[in-house]
């Protein structure tokens, strides 16, 4: 990947004074997809860290990666957001898709929930499927 919306990329939390005012967290994970065939050398990869807390309410991004897809299945992805935005009670969820020209080709179907308190399993694996 090429492009990152988030504000650092790494294994580790940056110091404070890296970002002041405040440090920031990275989740890891992968995309994968059960089918066995190569993407098109043009497809983009998208993964977004979002508030899904509120039903009627479109979610809040805390961070995003997107970029050209490189490589085989799986697709490593890293979303750095700042723990301070994680609020008491709220639900926090990873979604992924995989596009073509503005074509969406693969989409996580299953609900994938983070925790965001540090028991997250890293590297957090989401499933996408195809869109028929």
């Amino acid at each position: 990947m090429k492009e990152f919306i988030t504000p650092r990329s790494a294994n580790l939390p940056v110091a404070c004074s890296d970002f002041p005012p405040a440090c920031y967290t990275t989740l890891e994970g992968e995309v994968f997809y059960m089918q066995r065939i190569a993407l098109p050398p043009d497809a983009h990869l998208s993964v977004r860290l979002e508030d899904v807390s509120l039903a009627d309410a479109p979610s809040v991004t805390l961070a995003s990666q997107a970029g050209p897809v490189e490589g085989n299945v799986p697709l490593p992805f890293s979303l750095s957001y700042d723990p301070e935005q994680i609020m008491p009670g709220h639900s926090y969820a990873v979604s992924a898709r995989i596009e073509l020209d503005g074509e969406l080709l693969f989409i996580n179907t299953e609900h994938h929930g983070v925790t965001l308190d540090g028991q997250d399993p890293q590297p957090l694996r989401i499933k996408v499927d195809p869109v028929r």
